[in-house]
């Protein structure tokens, strides 16, 4: 059920807020123990709020659009009063004095927090393992990850512990997790949605974006957190559409490209690439037009993002000084070694790494061969996708080069845990629009992923796409069984 359906359930009294949260805490005590997509249920504020909600609904109140629907928030949102780690030692204890914007935007339009998700540590990494606090598992195989780095959030949809849940996406963190679970992930346009209160790893890359069981659910939730804010200068001054208003219309007559480079890519599987192309035809059925197009450069983004995301993270980790806030060595005897000791015993193996790759990109007499060339390329890249969409209205790739893997497999190789975001950082780089949502199983059962990608500020037509192609696909009808997702 979408959360439209649910919500006029609520209001015609066959359930209550309090009953519908009530059985999400249920089955997240019950059944979370095997995935650990939580690392903190919220089940006496969510109880308070549902109970609020329906007082009011029963003294004849007009209620927002999401009174009573219970959902997740990433671990890197701050949360006033509720704990916000990062899945970081070195944040452990930190409790925000401040709401994010998107998470005050949610409650104000009557959500009901059940917890916060696991994440890769400072949301770096692609499979949800390198979390200070335990791995979470995917609930279709809980052997395999469930992606990264919203892997928690993604999980917890997946697993039905909430209708929607929010995760950060800076080079793919929302959608290669929604494909690895097969649930629905939307990044929006970068400076779509306001940053204000999501901690930051890399600042021109970060976009917050919700996860959700469906394309409608996804416009819902978006309607909600996107438009202008005060308090982040990166956030765009501009009108708002009504998400949900188009999302029915025919797709007749729109222009689909294939990206080629991305269906020549060496590491691709190949059930992934024949499912998906098998997808485009569905939406070629609905009476859209298939196009061949070519982003010279799209392959080029890995290695950019990965000299360009570990220098913004230097520079945006640097405050973890064991000063301000957070973890703090007391065995140090002098400032220097205060600092040094905390962010050694603080910070994983992981979040090191990058550190020192955007450190040593950003240092003198190598930031012009690394940084510098790094953000032209950017600009390269920026321009393929410019020229695309002169040609057509939406850009059509698989999300992931293959579906969920095993736990563990990639932990000693980084670089192969890198190649798994290959095809959903460009449109980071480019601050495009993405969605990912179902369009298929692997022959283990393992959800597929089909990402879709617009152009800037153009998620009304992603949206519709999206949709047409789930509502005519009905991927779901003939799904592999599996009781714990299903």
């Amino acid at each position: 059920m979408t959360i439209a359906e649910w919500r006029h359930k609520l209001r015609r009294g066959e359930v209550s807020s309090k009953e519908l949260v009530q059985e999400k805490i249920k089955r997240i005590r019950a059944l979370d123990p095997k995935v650990h997509s939580f690392l903190t249920i919220a089940d006496d504020l969510a109880l308070r709020q549902a109970e609020k909600i329906d007082q009011a609904r029963s003294s004849g109140e007009d209620l927002p659009l999401l009174a009573g629907i219970p959902l997740a928030i990433k671990d890197n949102l701050c949360t006033k009063g509720i704990k916000t780690t990062c899945s970081s030692r070195i944040l452990e204890n930190f409790v925000p004095p401040y709401e994010s914007t998107v998470t005050s935007r949610l409650w104000k339009s009557g959500a009901v927090l059940v917890g916060k998700t696991n994440l890769d540590e400072f949301a770096m990494g692609s499979s949800t393992e390198t979390s200070a606090f335990g791995r979470t598992s995917n609930p279709w195989d809980l052997s395999k990850v469930p992606g990264g780095s919203s892997g928690g959030s993604a999980a917890a949809v997946a697993a039905g512990f909430c209708f929607g849940a929010l995760g950060s996406d800076t080079g793919g963190s929302i959608r290669q997790p929604a494909s690895f679970c097969g649930v629905v992930g939307l990044k929006p346009t970068y400076g779509r949605v306001s940053r204000w209160g999501l901690i930051a790893f890399a600042s021109s890359l970060d976009q917050v974006g919700p996860f959700t069981n469906t394309v409608s659910d996804s416009a819902e939730l978006l309607q909600v957190i996107a438009g202008q804010d005060p308090n982040d200068s990166t956030c765009i001054n501009t009108p708002v559409p009504n998400y949900s208003e188009n999302i029915n219309k025919s797709i007749k007559g729109l222009k689909i490209g294939l990206i080629s480079e991305c269906f020549e890519q060496e590491g691709l599987s190949k059930v992934v690439k024949n499912t998906v192309l098998k997808a485009a035809l569905q939406l070629e059925n609905l009476g859209a037009e298939i196009i061949d197009i070519k982003c010279p450069r799209f392959n080029d983004g890995i290695a950019t993002y990965y000299i360009i995301a570990p220098s913004e993270a230097s520079a945006n980790l640097a405050r973890y000084d064991g000063v301000k806030y957070g973890y703090r060595s007391v065995s140090a005897e002098t400032l220097a070694e205060m600092t040094a000791l905390s962010r050694e015993q603080g910070f994983g193996s992981e979040v090191k790494r990058r550190i020192l790759i955007g450190t040593y990109a950003l240092s003198a007499g190598y930031v012009d061969a690394y940084y510098k060339k790094a953000q032209q390329v950017r600009t390269l890249i920026r321009r393929d996708f410019e020229n695309a969409f002169r040609q057509v209205d939406i850009l059509l790739t698989p999300t992931s080069p293959t579906t969920a893997f095993d736990a563990g497999k990639h932990s000693s190789n980084p670089i192969e845990m890198y190649l798994a975001d290959l095809l959903t950082i460009p449109a980071n780089l480019a601050g495009l629009p993405a969605i990912s949502l179902p369009c298929g199983f692997d022959k283990g059962g393992l959800p597929i992923g089909l990402q879709l990608i617009a152009n800037v500020f153009e998620e009304s037509r992603l949206l519709q796409v999206a949709n047409q192609y789930e509502k005519a696909a009905d991927v779901f009808k003939d799904s592999p069984k599996n009781d714990f997702v299903l």
